[in-house]
Protein backbone atom coordinates (compact mmCIF):
# COMPACT_ATOMS: atom_id res chain seq x y z
CA UNK A 1 0.00 0.00 0.00
CA UNK A 2 1.58 3.09 -0.76
CA UNK A 3 0.48 5.90 1.36
CA UNK A 4 0.84 9.30 0.66
CA UNK A 5 0.62 10.75 4.48
CA UNK A 6 1.01 7.50 6.91
CA UNK A 7 -0.86 8.76 10.53
CA UNK A 8 1.61 10.30 13.03
CA UNK A 9 2.15 9.61 16.38
CA UNK A 10 2.08 12.72 19.08
CA UNK A 11 5.55 12.05 21.73
CA UNK A 12 2.10 12.67 24.39
CA UNK A 13 0.45 9.31 23.17
CA UNK A 14 3.87 7.42 22.66
CA UNK A 15 4.41 8.97 26.39
CA UNK A 16 1.46 7.57 27.73
CA UNK A 17 1.98 3.68 26.16
CA UNK A 18 5.70 4.14 28.40
CA UNK A 19 3.20 5.24 31.48
CA UNK A 20 0.81 2.08 30.98
CA UNK A 21 3.96 -0.05 30.31
CA UNK A 22 2.49 -1.30 27.03
CA UNK A 23 5.66 -2.84 25.53
CA UNK A 24 6.39 -4.24 28.42
CA UNK A 25 3.52 -6.15 27.88
CA UNK A 26 4.53 -7.42 24.38
CA UNK A 27 1.35 -5.09 23.53
CA UNK A 28 1.16 -1.84 21.09
CA UNK A 29 -1.71 0.44 20.90
CA UNK A 30 -4.03 -0.84 17.64
CA UNK A 31 -5.82 1.71 15.92
CA UNK A 32 -8.63 0.72 13.48
CA UNK A 33 -11.86 1.68 11.83
CA UNK A 34 -14.80 0.03 11.60
CA UNK A 35 -18.25 0.46 10.08
CA UNK A 36 -20.31 1.45 12.61
CA UNK A 37 -21.12 4.16 15.32
CA UNK A 38 -23.79 6.95 14.82
CA UNK A 39 -22.05 8.63 11.68
CA UNK A 40 -21.08 5.61 9.81
CA UNK A 41 -17.45 4.75 10.94
CA UNK A 42 -15.86 4.40 14.17
CA UNK A 43 -12.48 3.65 15.61
CA UNK A 44 -11.23 1.41 17.66
CA UNK A 45 -8.48 2.17 19.96
CA UNK A 46 -7.21 -1.09 22.05
CA UNK A 47 -3.75 -2.54 23.19
CA UNK A 48 -3.24 -5.93 20.98
CA UNK A 49 -0.06 -7.52 20.04
CA UNK A 50 1.42 -6.51 16.82
CA UNK A 51 0.48 -8.19 13.53
CA UNK A 52 2.95 -9.15 10.60
CA UNK A 53 1.12 -7.21 8.00
CA UNK A 54 0.43 -3.53 10.22
CA UNK A 55 1.94 -0.20 9.70
CA UNK A 56 4.47 0.02 13.03
CA UNK A 57 4.68 3.53 14.01
CA UNK A 58 7.57 3.52 16.87
CA UNK A 59 8.52 5.91 19.14
CA UNK A 60 9.62 6.20 23.00
CA UNK A 61 10.48 2.45 23.05
CA UNK A 62 6.92 2.26 22.08
CA UNK A 63 4.23 1.06 18.99
CA UNK A 64 1.07 1.98 17.86
CA UNK A 65 -0.05 0.11 15.21
CA UNK A 66 -2.62 0.39 11.90
CA UNK A 67 -3.84 -2.69 9.99
CA UNK A 68 -3.70 -2.46 5.98
CA UNK A 69 -7.84 -2.35 5.77
CA UNK A 70 -7.95 0.65 8.43
CA UNK A 71 -4.62 3.06 6.67
CA UNK A 72 -6.90 4.66 4.07
CA UNK A 73 -9.06 5.93 6.34
CA UNK A 74 -6.27 7.22 9.03
CA UNK A 75 -4.45 8.89 5.93
CA UNK A 76 -2.64 12.30 7.65
CA UNK A 77 -3.93 11.65 10.51
CA UNK A 78 -2.70 12.48 14.07
CA UNK A 79 -3.02 10.04 17.49
CA UNK A 80 -2.82 11.71 20.66
CA UNK A 81 -3.35 11.35 23.99
CA UNK A 82 -5.40 14.23 26.22
CA UNK A 83 -6.31 15.02 29.58
CA UNK A 84 -9.66 16.97 30.03
CA UNK A 85 -12.06 17.18 33.13
CA UNK A 86 -14.18 14.76 31.47
CA UNK A 87 -11.21 12.10 31.28
CA UNK A 88 -8.40 11.32 29.40
CA UNK A 89 -8.47 9.21 26.43
CA UNK A 90 -6.35 8.52 22.87
CA UNK A 91 -8.00 10.64 20.52
CA UNK A 92 -7.65 10.86 16.50
CA UNK A 93 -7.27 13.76 14.45
CA UNK A 94 -8.10 13.03 11.18
CA UNK A 95 -8.31 15.16 8.26
CA UNK A 96 -10.35 12.89 6.12
CA UNK A 97 -13.32 13.02 8.06
CA UNK A 98 -15.84 15.35 6.83
CA UNK A 99 -18.00 15.55 9.89
CA UNK A 100 -17.67 13.55 13.50
CA UNK A 101 -19.87 12.69 16.45
CA UNK A 102 -19.84 14.69 19.58
CA UNK A 103 -18.38 11.63 20.93
CA UNK A 104 -14.96 12.13 18.90
CA UNK A 105 -15.15 7.96 18.09
CA UNK A 106 -17.25 8.37 15.14
CA UNK A 107 -17.24 9.82 11.96
CA UNK A 108 -18.36 10.00 8.43
CA UNK A 109 -15.95 10.32 5.42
Amino acid sequence: MDLNLPPKVTERAFARLAEIAAADQGKALRVAVEGGGCSGFQYEITLDTPADDDLVLEGEGQKVVVDAISLPFLEGATIDFTEELIGARFVIDNPNASSSCGCGTSFSM
